[in-house]
């Protein structure tokens, strides 16, 4: 039988942290879930488990975030295993998509998830244990025409999670980048930002691209909720993983991008060596 933790996971209100959050409390485990108003923070509350707490925060809000996280340090105990699941999905051609936008694509999927990892760290290392998940996408190994910045937040969020996995190592604290292939959760629905089209040369290319992702929205291979299993059976491990893929599109996906890399290198492999001294 698996050990009882307590999660910190942000963004219980919908998606995988919704899925997560119900999964844990059906297994036992307490949930400290991060939602984005009071409404909301009484229903998650309400899970008749008596195991739910909910902390209205958003992940943005990086001046609150360390003393949301040494509240619940000091009243619920400590945590052994923080989510960072909250995010969102930007889809736009570059060439049309404000910098703006980008900035907030980070805000939100990166600099987020790093505040509320910089909360967590010194109580883990202390306390020389716990666990680090954080909800990356297939998207940060491999890219698709009109979500650019979305892959660029990912592939960040990747490194920055491969580098902590090391950095944290000594101290026996796991890092995790869970990385998703298509699910059905609301990214390409109401979680998706889009931004407007206004160069007619990229209707061809990008049109059916747009018009096919909205169209698969809600009927992904992908199941949430076996999704939240898998991300269970990955907190009860004792060796867990720097990454994992979650879903057969992911694997497939990526597995091609790899042996695209790898072929690319060794047709080139020649000019890469002209260079040593």
């Amino acid at each position: 039988m698996s050990t009882k933790k307590t999660l910190f996971i942000t963004g219980v209100s919908s998606g995988f942290g919704k899925a997560l959050a119900n999964e844990a409390l059906a297994a036992g485990h307490r949930v400290i879930g991060t939602v984005r108003g009071e409404s909301a923070r009484v229903e998650f509350e309400a899970h008749a488990s008596k195991q739910a707490f909910g902390r209205c925060l958003d992940v943005t809000d990086f001046a609150r975030i360390d003393a949301v996280v040494a509240e619940v340090e000091a009243s619920l105990g400590p945590v052994h295993v923080l989510v960072n699941n909250a995010g969102y999905g930007h889809e736009g051609i570059f060439e049309e998509s404000a910098l703006e936008e980008m900035r907030q694509q980070f805000e939100v999927n990166v600099f987020g998830a790093v505040a509320v990892t910089k909360a967590f760290v010194p109580f883990f290392r202390q306390r020389r244990a716990g666990h680090i998940i954080n909800i990356t996408s297939m998207g940060g190994f491999i890219t698709m025409p009109g979500i650019a910045y979305y892959c660029g937040s990912k592939f960040a969020l990747e490194g920055i999670s491969d580098t902590l996995s090391k950095e944290l190592k000594p101290f026996g604290i796991a890092v995790t980048a869970v990385a998703p292939g298509s699910f059905r959760t609301d990214w390409a629905g109401r979680s998706m930002r889009r931004s407007e089209r206004s160069i007619a040369e990229y209707d061809a290319s990008f049109d059916p691209i747009r018009s096919a992702r909205q169209n698969k929205s809600g009927k992904q291979l992908g199941d949430p909720v076996k999704a939240a299993r898998a991300m269970l059976t990955l907190i009860d491990s004792e060796a867990p993983p720097a990454h994992l893929l979650l879903g057969s599109d992911a694997l497939q996906l990526v597995r091609e991008r790899l042996e695209a890399m790898t072929r690319d290198i060794e047709a080139w492999e020649a000019v890469s060596r002209s260079t040593d001294g």
